[in-house]
């Protein structure tokens, strides 16, 4: 699988989680812990590899991008401190669903912009081997990839 089919198909897989989010009923506590916890995992790991391997390989190949994937970074800045404020929320807390919609409206538009913007660039310059080479070495990197939101790099940054 090359590198954007699989950050696209980690983009889907949290899509999922979020209808899911949105469709449970106001006090169904417990399936919303379940899937913010989902999520906090999906995104961790995505933003993992994506700051190890992909950005890093996308800035090379397609030096334009480079100010889309500083602004990337900064957008999983934000992303990964919610994720660790979700992480150690009651889902009963008042603040918990907004925060979970939060999430969901920045999320939604990073994927977007990432998508629609400058994945297309990145596709033409790389070509389909090496897009497979990266799709590998990324999947083979989520196995190493953090639990901890706050580990991913951009978190501290």
């Amino acid at each position: 699988m090359d590198a954007i089919v699989l950050l696209k198909d980690d983009h889907k897989t949290v899509e999922k989680l979020f209808k899911e989010f949105e469709k449970a009923g106001e006090n169904a506590h417990k399936h919303k812990r379940d899937i913010a916890d989902k999520v906090i995992r999906e995104l961790t790991v995505h933003t993992w590899i994506e700051e190890k391997i992909f950005y890093p390989a996308a800035r090379k190949a397609v030096p334009d991008t480079t100010d889309h994937v500083l602004e990337s970074v900064e957008e999983h800045h934000v992303v990964l401190w919610m994720l660790s404020e979700l992480a150690g929320l009651d889902p009963a807390d008042e603040r918990f669903d907004a925060k979970m919609t939060v999430l969901m409206e920045n999320v939604r538009h990073h994927v977007e912009e990432e998508e629609e913007e400058w994945f297309p660039e990145v596709r033409k310059a790389m070509g389909r081997n090496r897009l497979t080479e990266l799709g590998e070495e990324m999947t083979a990197a989520k196995a190493d990839a953090p639990n901890d939101p706050l580990q991913v790099p951009s978190a501290r940054e």
